[in-house]
């Protein structure tokens, strides 16, 4: 199976574990990301004004890109996703935002039509995790693991549609089905103090603290997350609780043997 791959721009940079082990662990479970060509930054933020359509086009023309092909579009960074899908919903329903932007790129029309899925969607909901329980080779048991989701991932709901926004688990599920113990805390799905760590550094840290905090009274030995600036921050906090913080896809591709082969 091949789908289209918007991987953003800090996989490139900061992040490059999140690309690396996302690309080889799809390509082990039968699935090929084939980059989107000529892709550009998604914009950082997805903004809720109605006459903002400039940082939105680089969405829209990776979506299209998408359509064209005929494939579903995939994303492991949960900001890029973030505002990828929120794109996408404004093109499928707001009329008058769907025909600047299709004035302004004068192309075909495009109206929302691609599937907009996150990595770890794909993995529950196409490839299955049952069969990535039976491809594991290498069982993260004993390890206890805090899934993180941050604040994008899941929100706004009625847009994002991944999970339950108050009561998530689909990290959980993933963890059970890497073999390893997910620690349910109640700041799972809290904000690590996102883009104020530019701005209130202090803030940033307490928020980020408290997610060590509650996570390892918990019991937990580390945390997961789809996010570059929420590992940033829970990284950069000065928390005396603090926890190792790994991408998601580096647990998976080790659970798939994959790390010990790259």
């Amino acid at each position: 199976m091949v789908v289209s791959y918007f991987p953003g721009c800090t996989l490139k940079t900061k992040a490059k574990e999140l690309d690396k082990y996302a690309r080889l662990s799809a390509e082990k479970l039968g699935v090929t990301l084939e980059e989107i060509e000529n892709w550009q930054c998604c914009g950082g933020v997805f903004s809720s004004a109605k006459d903002e359509i400039a940082t939105k086009l680089s969405s829209v023309r990776a979506l299209k890109a998408a359509k064209d092909k005929g494939q579903i579009l995939v994303t492991a960074c949960s900001a890029c996703h973030n505002v990828i899908k929120q794109t996408n919903h404004a093109m499928q329903t707001d009329a008058d935002f769907a025909m600047k932007v299709n004035n302004y790129m004068k192309e075909e029309p495009y109206n929302g039509e691609t599937e907009v899925m996150f990595y770890l969607e794909l993995l529950r909901d196409v490839i299955g995790f049952d069969k990535i329980k039976s491809a594991v080779v290498n069982p993260l048991k004993g390890k206890k693991i805090g899934a993180y989701y941050g604040c994008l991932l899941l929100r706004p709901s009625t847009t994002m549609k991944m999970d339950d926004a108050e009561n998530p688990k689909i990290l959980e599920d993933f963890i059970r089905a890497i073999g390893a113990t997910p620690v349910i805390y109640s700041m799972r799905n809290e904000c690590c103090g996102g883009y104020v760590t530019m701005d209130s550094p202090d803030l940033a840290d307490k928020k980020s603290s408290a997610v060590h905090a509650d996570a390892a009274a918990h019991g937990a030995d580390m945390l997961v997350t789809a996010c570059p600036l929420c590992r940033y921050n829970l990284e950069k906090c000065t928390s005396e609780e603090k926890l190792p913080v790994v991408y998601f896809t580096e647990l998976l591709a080790e659970a798939l043997g994959i790390k010990e082969e790259a």
